[in-house]
């Protein structure tokens, strides 16, 4: 194994699950059910040790849940382990804030049920078409939780792009995100002859263009405006009168990489404020999943940084995002301001870098080789033929350190995927708006 420059104590999840399982004999299944009965089932082997059953079960169902979504878990072959799920999968259990995430996506109590295998549901799928629309005069909108991307575009051709500052995040009344949405999209309507659609882009869990969950609506009250936060996109864009899709900004980002080399199987990952995902399949379809992979486990060891908002340890959001640059950083002998916020630390950190510190090189090498056994952990649910990175995280040299580890993690511990996965780093203009020109491609127009 390649340890991690600056965390001698990363313990992969790909290397836990193989090791473990090459040694599993005893069959054991879990199916997830999200919306409409779709499901994610997973047949896999538990071994002999109680609690290792329990750690392997309860971190792979972890997984399934945050890159496929759902709000009921069936589980067969394992009544000790059943019972640990279904009691860490309560109000008040280990995974609390999973259930109160996906009750609230899926408008439903969270379930764990045992099964006979002879009962467990096979696989249920609906990849759909996105985008890739472009006749006539549409907008495009991408909200971000500091700015608003928005675009006109005529034809496929950009004819005006935009990047508008907004506090979403701050906000307590959603009349605040429904004005400026409002106003963005009309602002970029007026550099066109005619308004034909408008596709959106945002942060959040999306169910039938409604966002069930977003930070953006974090000082939202959900008591009193929890179902407004819910429709806020369908709501303005209803008052709009034109044909409108909105989509999750992971998805977006790997359909603009996808729409810009023509090419398909394109996993998304942003680095930022958090770690975002999207995913478009071989076929040029989304699947339907929410794949929030900054919840999904990628380092197993116990004592791995916790990320404040779950309760979870060694979760993606510590290791892909501006957290794990600030939390490198006194590893590698830089000390940060704590006067400073935490955008603020991350640019810091990237001078240093700029100026060829090899301590800040290091931060950057370490994130790039827990990258590399990430990926080799989403390569089990995701078929990855192109990999795209980007986010703030990765801007200037810290991304080109990124996937150098990354590359090297692959070569030498992963051969198979190494010679299948292409990596993308999109240049600063696509970065910066070529999401919002790919949100404008999602709705269909007669």
């Amino acid at each position: 194994m390649i340890q991690p420059i600056l965390d001698r104590d990363f313990l992969p999840a790909v290397y836990f699950n193989r090791e473990f399982l090459s040694k599993a004999t005893r069959p054991f299944a879990i199916a997830v059910e999200r919306e409409d009965g779709l499901i994610y089932r997973r047949n896999t082997k538990l071994g002999e040790n109680f609690e290792e059953n329990c750690r392997y079960a309860e971190r792979l169902i972890k997984t399934i849940l945050w890159c496929a979504g759902g709000w009921k878990v069936m589980l067969a072959g394992d009544h000790a382990v059943y019972e640990y799920i279904r009691d860490a999968y309560t109000k008040d259990g280990l995974r609390a804030f999973d259930v109160d995430f996906w009750s609230t996506t899926y408008e439903r109590g969270f379930t764990v049920e045992e099964r006979d295998f002879s009962d467990m549901p096979e696989n249920k799928t609906r990849p759909l078409p996105i985008g890739r629309n472009l006749g006539g005069c549409r907008v495009g909108f991408d909200a971000g939780g500091s700015d608003m991307k928005v675009a006109a575009v005529i034809d496929g051709k950009t004819v005006w792009a935009e990047e508008i500052v907004w506090l979403p995040k701050l906000a307590e009344d959603i009349s605040y995100h429904r004005e400026h949405i409002k106003a963005a999209i009309l602002k970029a309507a007026e550099h066109m002859p005619h308004f034909d659609a408008v596709g959106v882009s945002t942060a959040g869990v999306l169910v039938a263009n409604r966002a069930m969950v977003s930070h953006l609506f974090l000082k939202v009250p959900k008591d009193t405006q929890g179902d407004a936060c819910k429709n806020v996109y369908v709501d303005v864009l209803n008052e709009l009168g034109v044909p409108y899709a909105v989509a999750n900004d992971g998805d977006v980002a790997a359909l603009a990489a996808s729409m810009a080399l023509d090419v398909n199987g394109v996993l998304g990952i942003a680095m930022g404020t958090s770690e975002a995902g999207g995913y478009i399949d071989a076929e040029g379809h989304v699947t339907g999943w929410h794949n929030e992979l900054a919840f999904v486990p990628v380092d197993y060891n116990p004592d791995a940084p916790v990320d404040e908002w779950s309760g979870d340890y060694g979760c993606g959001v510590k290791y892909f995002s501006q957290d794990a640059v600030i939390r490198l950083a006194p590893k590698a002998g830089i000390t940060l301001d704590e006067n400073l916020t935490l955008a603020e630390k991350l640019k810091a950190v990237q001078e240093i870098l700029a100026a060829g510190h090899e301590g800040a090189k290091d931060i950057f090498r370490t994130i790039g080789t827990y990258f590399g056994y990430a990926i080799a952990n989403y390569a089990d649910f995701y078929d990855i033929r192109y990999l795209q990175i980007s986010g703030r995280v990765t801007s200037g040299t810290g991304g080109d350190l990124i996937i150098e580890k990354a590359k090297e993690v692959l070569e030498q511990e992963f051969p198979e995927l190494a010679g299948k996965i292409r990596f993308i780093l999109p240049d600063e203009a696509d970065r910066r708006v070529g999401q919002a020109v790919a949100a404008a491609s999602l709705p269909a127009v007669r």
